[in-house]
């Protein structure tokens, strides 16, 4: 791997600071950075070596922050809302891109990170591009049982250490604030409709056919509603974690999408 630039901040949000971390290639070519959204147990450091590859292989800085209450950010007292999803467009992202000094820039979310991106999109003329990973588009019955899973997996012995490595003492919050929310009755009905058909920026939404959280029904669903130009990629043999399964598929998806923007 090439020499890359990495530069990490701390950056004042309403509610609190959140960690940022930026990956710049040496050979930069100057176009509009890629912005990673992390997952519901997520955070930057879980990202692992995939942001430095994908600055490489793209030619574009990368940029990742752990959201609050995850991470190395401030944390939370509170539960997220019901509309922690569309909260992040309207409150925390735009307050992260004025701080950072974004103008046109591109997204890439993974799972629930996915939905926040279509989000943003849907609101902000200066998303170029979107690309989610396993991003959920409402909720499925497999949905709930993989979060089920999860929840009693991690109420084993010692399994909480898995996150406390990442989020420290906020690591309980984490947790709940991803079963909590998605596990309520007052979540069964979210969907990313209105918003998805508010993106006319071009999508590509990458899934696993062995997903533990959602079936093809979701990329399907993102291509067929979004407003603009949007395909699907369905991995083979492939789970919730692409970027990690199929590195190299995702970025040679990833890198091939972005070149060929209008």
């Amino acid at each position: 791997m090439n020499d890359l630039q990495t530069d990490a901040l701390n950056v004042k949000l309403p509610g609190g600071r959140v960690y940022v971390n930026r990956w710049t290639p040496d050979a930069d070519s100057g176009k509009p950075p890629i912005i990673l959204l992390h997952e519901s147990l997520g955070c930057v450091g879980l990202w692992r070596a995939f942001p430095a590859e994908l600055a490489e292989a793209t030619g574009r800085s990368v940029i990742a922050y752990d959201r609050l209450g995850f991470g190395r950010s401030d944390a939370r007292n509170s539960m997220p809302s019901r509309q922690f999803i569309e909260e992040e467009a309207t409150r925390y992202f735009p307050a992260l891109k004025e701080q950072l000094s974004l103008s046109r820039y591109a997204l890439l979310g993974h799972s629930v990170g996915g939905g926040m991106a279509i989000h943003i999109a849907a609101r902000d003329p200066d998303c170029q591009a979107v690309v989610t990973l396993s991003a959920q588009a409402f909720v499925e019955d497999r949905t709930l049982t993989g979060i089920r899973d999860a929840e009693q997996m991690f109420a084993q012995p010692g399994q909480m250490a898995r996150l406390e490595k990442w989020h420290g003492e906020k690591a309980s919050w984490v947790l709940r604030a991803w079963t909590d929310v998605w596990l309520s009755d007052a979540f069964r009905d979210w969907s990313l409709l209105p918003e998805i058909g508010r993106v006319r920026c071009p999508v590509l939404a990458i899934h696993g056919d062995r997903d533990e959280y959602g079936s093809a029904a979701f990329p399907d669903f993102i291509a067929r509603h979004a407003a603009g130009p949007a395909d699907r990629l369905l991995l083979e043999d492939c789970g919730h974690m692409p970027h990690k399964e199929q590195p190299a598929a995702v970025i040679y998806a990833i890198r091939d999408f972005l070149d060929n923007l209008p």
